[in-house]
């Protein structure tokens, strides 16, 4: 947070050669991805569907083309570590211990690994369906 106080400009955060920074890059970068993909998500799930909706059979026919399929798993694959990123920056503000943060960033990893896997394993089992 200090370095946006401090007005420290966008392309000198982008560039530091720390874990921080790396942080950074990757919350900015899946950030703009997501507005991509998630206005793409909401116009081909609810604009273009009839009724605004689609039923379980629809969604199974949908998911069915390869296409779609990268799609959501891509969306998948941004949106995992985005979330859980921005859930550990809310936990570096509360301002525990270095040991603490370490043990938390080990257990947001296993569990964006296993959202991860368990999110394409069901793309998988409902595009066979």
């Amino acid at each position: 947070m200090a370095n946006v106080l401090s007005g420290q400009p966008v392309k000198e955060r982008a560039g530091q050669k720390s874990l921080a920074g790396a942080i950074w890059l990757i919350q900015a970068i899946s950030g703009v991805l997501l507005v991509l993909l998630l206005g793409l998500h909401m116009v081909a799930h609810h604009f273009v569907a009839a009724g605004g909706l689609r039923n379980y059979q629809e969604v199974l026919a949908y998911v069915s083309n390869p296409v779609i399929f990268i799609i959501e798993v891509i969306f998948l694959l941004v949106v995992t570590p985005h979330a859980l990123l921005g859930v550990r920056a809310v936990v570096m503000d509360l301002g525990l211990s270095q040991s603490t943060l370490k043990t938390i960033d080990r257990v947001l990893i296993v569990l964006g690994v296993l959202a991860i896997g368990y999110g394409i394993w069901l793309a998988v089992a409902l595009q066979q369906a």
